[in-house]
């Protein structure tokens, strides 16, 4: 109370949150956004992100969280060792990204893993049996190869997510859909390189 009344925070002044490590739908961050939005004494916001990503919902998260941010002050991302994937996405929320020539930003794009274990299985004399309600039920399990039919199902998933990301970053970044889905091949850039391609 008495930092609110005597300090920084009872000036005008612009809020730096530093956005680190892997992204995930942090709800203590994203209150704190939320609550930014709400101060009158924050007049802008930056946004100090070294993340290399995280999880698709986290980043949706984020990013919606921003952009209301940025509906009501200036929004800027500040890029220290890398805004990758789900970290990029986020920057891309900003009004403004800046980055040094040697940061990392990009990686555009989705992806889905699971392990398979079987031939492990195998080895050590193990067998796993399972009743399920339809055939794509818990798959993919990490208990036995793929079907093509479960591959196909994660497929669909992934291109669902991967276009949704390719079309905010050109929404965002104000290009045409080819030139950011030939940005999104998952490549990262240096900053300049960045830069040069209008990432940042």
């Amino acid at each position: 109370a008495m930092g609110d009344t005597f300090g920084r925070q009872a000036r005008d002044h612009i809020a730096r949150v530093k956005v680190e490590g892997v992204i995930a739908n942090d709800r203590d961050m994203l209150a704190l956004i939320a609550d930014l939005k709400k101060k009158p004494r924050v007049k802008a916001v930056i946004l100090d992100i070294s993340s290399p990503g995280g999880t698709t919902v986290g980043g949706e998260a984020w990013y919606e969280a921003v952009r209301q941010l940025a509906a009501e002050k200036p929004v800027a991302a500040s890029v220290g060792t890398l805004a990758a994937s789900a970290g990029y996405m986020i920057a891309s929320a900003a009004d403004h990204i800046v980055a040094r020539r040697s940061s990392i930003v990009g990686s555009i794009g989705v992806f889905f893993e699971y392990g398979e274990v079987s031939g492990l299985m195998d080895k050590i004399g193990v067998e796993i049996d399972a009743v399920k309600s339809s055939p794509l039920k818990a798959e993919p399990s990490p208990f036995h190869p793929a079907s093509e039919e479960a591959k196909a199902m994660i497929g669909r998933i992934v291109d669902d997510s991967y276009d949704w990301f390719v079309r905010l970053v050109a929404e965002r970044r104000k290009f045409d859909l080819a030139k950011a889905r030939a940005l999104a091949d998952g490549s990262i850039y240096k900053g300049a390189q960045g830069l040069a391609n209008g990432l940042v």
